[in-house]
């Protein structure tokens, strides 16, 4: 079964929003930092939030900082990223991922969704 299951990309607008979600296991979301990362096409994949165990803290790029938001809900055991102001270059696979340590490396991250695609057009 898996641990972490993406959903809500989609094409977008320039501007506009979309929220993606990260389903888990509540072993996942209990015990693990859950982040996002992206990789654009020829490019590689890089951490866009991370969100620390219990939800008390985030970390954002610059590169997103004040459009993107991580949240999450306990009860649902998923984790949300709201993605305002769309700009074409956040086009992406989005992933969701999880580290027993808080780690904006992707390479440290311990298990990994499928990814979802998210396109912005100009």
């Amino acid at each position: 079964e898996a641990e972490l299951v993406e959903s809500g990309g989609g094409l977008v607008q320039a501007g506009g929003s979309l929220r993606l979600s990260c389903k888990t296991s509540t072993r996942v979301f209990d015990g693990y930092a859950i982040g996002w990362f992206r990789q654009a096409p020829g490019k590689a994949r890089e951490v866009v939030s991370l969100l620390s165990k219990k939800g008390a803290t985030t970390y954002y790029p610059a590169s997103v900082k004040g459009r993107f938001t991580i949240s999450s809900d306990s009860a649902k055991t998923t984790v949300y990223l709201q993605m305002n102001n769309l700009k074409p270059e956040d086009t992406a696979v989005y992933y969701c991922a999880a580290s027993w340590l808080w780690a904006i490396d992707p390479q440290h991250q311990d298990y990994w969704g499928q990814g979802t695609q998210v396109t912005v057009s100009p």
